[in-house]
């Protein structure tokens, strides 16, 4: 079922239940109040007889009236011939309820409306020129046809049906029409879409439009295809990056391996010192190929994010960087205050990780290295020769060495996943230089309580 169906069908059956309900009251209270005549007309002729000891019936000329005794049995009626006793004229006859009452009855197809009024024992009434004196108690009905009044509902009800369906008729006729107007800016936003989906070209952009619904979505399309577009961007920096970066690696691995060709024309330290350049070049191989498949998962994860300790998380790295850093003589010095934080452990570790490894490279033999955390913020500083001003906005970039780092083991991609990670798990990242020279990394993540 098509939008355009759905909005035709809701808005007609809406017009027509509201039609519907509309006709439905129309018709009731127009017998409502066709009833309540007949009633008046009724107590209008009952003020004709006295109400007193002797009851005139005679004053009823015209009217189609009957007198019951308590069992049923009729005393004097009208010329009209007898009515049928209902209960209500019933109960009130035999005094259960001592109030007048209006009634509805049919007799042979016909409908009527009768008032009935109690009578007690010892009135006396008058018929035909004749006195009766009741015997018991009793009740005088006083009839009138509902013939003309039925007729009357039957017309109303018929031109009520008439008004219905042709109540439908018009709301399925503006249904369709509303539904052209609202379906029309969608629908040119369907083509427009459907138009970017045929050439795949993320550049494009929707007429944004007005402050509407229609113009909201525009807006998010919009947005949409502008993150699809940034993502494009970074997925083929990201080959050409990894491309150039895989280039050097692979050109000096063929010339060792076109060297291992005249393996045994070679000297035994000469082998042993090509080998050591090979697995030196597989390893950082093996590393750049890691990092570039980190990056490019962009925050996705098999992990569940648990609840950890980060500082003990960090002095577990920080006894094994020590380990590393003890053939130069460097220490890592770390000051951890208790921290729990919600976050991926893996990704996180990696992070971390990649920072002291930072620190590390750029320290100089026999310095320390100091490691503190304190309110979910870990600062790593070392004793290096510091980053250059035009460089702190840049080291979290996707392949970026300074020309400090170009002599130095790494692809440039270590500090850009400690970046992705941190904005990942809610936290922030920044570079500066510490005060008494060398570099501070300082990373903040979102603590629990």
């Amino acid at each position: 079922m098509t939008f355009r169906l759905r909005i035709v069908i809701a808005t007609s059956l809406a017009v027509a239940v509201a039609v519907i309900i509309a006709c439905a009251g129309a018709w009731y209270v127009a017998k409502n109040s066709l009833v309540s005549s007949a009633d008046d007309s009724l107590s209008a002729a009952a003020t004709q007889i006295d109400r007193g000891p002797f009851i005139d019936t005679d004053a009823l000329n015209g009217q189609i009236f009957q007198v019951i005794y308590a069992n049923g049995t009729v005393l004097a009626s009208s010329p009209f011939g007898t009515l049928p006793v209902g209960p209500v004229a019933r109960s009130i006859a035999t005094g259960d309820n001592e109030e007048e009452a209006f009634a509805s009855f049919s007799d042979n197809g016909a409908y009527y409306r009768e008032l009935i009024i109690p009578l007690d024992a010892g009135q006396v009434v008058g018929a035909n020129q004749q006195t009766t004196t009741m015997t018991t108690s009793g009740a005088l009905q006083i009839a009138v046809p509902l013939n003309g009044i039925d007729r009357q509902l039957r017309h109303l009800e018929l031109a009520l049906l008439l008004v219905a369906i042709l109540g439908t008729v018009l709301a399925a006729l503006f249904g369709w029409l509303v539904a052209r107007l609202v379906i029309r800016p969608l629908d040119a936003v369907t083509e427009g879409i459907e138009q970017l989906a045929e050439t795949t070209d993320v550049t494009q952009r929707l007429d944004e439009g007005g402050k509407d619904e229609l113009g909201r979505l525009r807006r998010s399309f919009n947005s949409l295809l502008s993150a699809l577009d940034r993502s494009q961007i970074q997925q083929r920096q990201l080959v050409l990056d990894a491309s150039h970066e895989l280039r050097t690696p692979l050109t000096s691995m063929r010339t060792n391996a076109q060297v291992l060709q005249q393996f045994d024309r070679l000297e035994a330290e000469d082998r042993k010192q090509l080998l050591n350049d090979v697995m030196t070049q597989v390893d950082e191989m093996t590393s750049l190929v890691g990092d570039i498949t980190e990056l490019a998962r962009s925050g996705q994860t098999d992990s569940v994010a648990t609840t950890e300790d980060l500082d003990e998380m960090v002095q577990l790295l920080v006894d094994v960087f020590n380990a590393h850093g003890r053939a130069r003589g460097i220490t890592f010095e770390a000051h951890l205050e208790p921290t729990r934080v919600f976050v991926h452990r893996d990704r996180v570790h990696r992070a971390i990780s990649n920072l002291l490894s930072n620190a590390l490279k750029f320290s100089p033999d026999s310095s320390t290295i100091s490691v503190t955390l304190a309110d979910g913020t870990l600062e790593v500083t070392d004793q290096g020769p510091g980053i250059k001003d035009e460089d702190l906005t840049k080291i979290f970039d996707r392949f970026y060495r300074s020309d400090e780092a170009r002599a130095l083991p790494g692809s440039g991609l270590g500090l850009s996943i400690v970046a992705e990670v941190v904005a990942d798990e809610g936290g922030t990242i920044e570079a500066l230089n510490a005060p008494g020279g060398g570099a501070t990394l300082r990373l903040t993540l979102p603590t629990t309580s």
